[in-house]
């Protein structure tokens, strides 16, 4: 009897979703009893210099806009059509910016393997219907199948490199999450799981918020005590946020790279204080720097800030964080930077 191999297709084509792309391509060759080969990326398509990225990228093996000067495993088929993309997939890895997750999810409901598993790398939260919901359970909910969640300190940059660092599976259902820890795994990206998914998947949207304050504090040349007090706060509200509404979050998760070691991480480097950065010492937009600055990649933090600020506005609870408030204020009401250090 032949064993049915893992077919995988990449959701997303970015800066992160490349690099995933090409550890993903590597560890599919290292288990080829366990996983297909082929592995297909859906890319959004667009021009660069005249061309079609798809084409550069399958006729090069490089994301020459998103991921310059990495090559990507022979293996990695980049693919315009999502529906072409996920045909016969058993492991669908999500890995693009969670405003476009609405329209992804539409396309793909009904045209997926009954037996298919995914994983979310998606840094935001869902308000849609006025709630506060997790991207993974939207994905779960929407596609009817199992959705883990892989959060961490990965600045994608520097896994290109291969330079050592961390990340965190969460999980709900454990035989899954082994298969995506092997699928991702590789000696220079450690991957621990834990089960609970909420906690992960809040610590990596909330810290994109956290690192926008301490990106300010950068623009307003504050010193590293100011900075250090600015990132323990902000762990304080987002460990006060996750656990306010969801049960199960554990102490634990906030001691993962998940938790503490991503958000030191993004509030060091990342775009999201980069661009906050940007803005206390220029005066320039959010939106204005996000498009001259980022070379067509998306702020999560910006999108995720105001995601919060709506969930506790109805629920009465702007007060009781007074940094994602002050973040928010800055970026949509036009507060000054220096009302963010008075306010805290």
């Amino acid at each position: 009897m032949s064993i049915v191999r893992e077919k995988v297709t990449i959701i997303g084509s970015g800066n992160w979703g490349s690099v995933i792309a090409k550890i993903i391509g590597n560890n599919v060759r290292k288990y080829p009893a366990v996983f297909q080969e082929s592995v297909n990326m859906y890319v959004f398509e667009e021009l660069v210099q005249g061309k079609k990225l798809t084409e550069i990228i399958n006729e090069t093996q490089e994301n020459v806009k998103y991921l310059p000067n990495v090559k990507l495993p022979s293996n990695i088929y980049a693919e315009p059509d999502l529906l072409k993309s996920v045909k016969d997939s058993s492991l669908l890895i999500f890995v693009l910016p969670h405003q476009f997750i609405d329209g992804t999810l539409k396309t793909l409901k009904g045209n997926i393997k009954s037996d298919a598993k995914a994983i979310s790398l998606i840094k935001g939260v869902d308000v849609r219907k006025g709630g506060l919901d997790l991207i993974s359970h939207v994905i779960s909910r929407e596609l009817e199948v199992d959705t883990s969640v892989l959060m961490g300190a990965n600045i994608a940059s520097e896994i290109a490199k291969e330079e050592f660092s961390e990340s965190t599976l969460g999980y709900k259902n454990k035989d899954n999450a082994e298969l995506f820890k092997l699928l991702l795994e590789t000696p220079y990206f450690k991957i621990s799981t834990i089960n609970d998914i909420a906690g992960v998947e809040l610590c990596g949207a909330l810290k994109n918020v956290v690192a926008i304050a301490a990106g300010i504090c950068d623009g307003l040349n504050a010193g590293q005590n100011t900075k250090a007090a600015v990132i323990r706060i902000g762990l304080m509200e987002m460990k006060k946020f996750a656990r306010l509404f969801y049960d199960g979050v554990r102490d634990e998760t906030f001691f993962e790279s998940c938790g503490i070691a991503d958000l030191i991480a993004t509030c060091q480097g990342g775009r999201n204080r980069k661009i906050a950065e940007a803005h206390a010492f220029t005066g320039k937009s959010f939106a204005e720097l996000e498009e001259t600055m980022l070379n067509g990649q998306k702020l999560q933090g910006t999108l995720t800030a105001m995601e919060v600020h709506q969930i506790l506005e109805k629920k009465d609870l702007v007060d009781q964080f007074p940094l994602f408030n002050s973040v928010y204020e800055v970026v949509f009401k036009d507060v000054k930077c220096s009302q963010l250090l008075h306010k805290l």
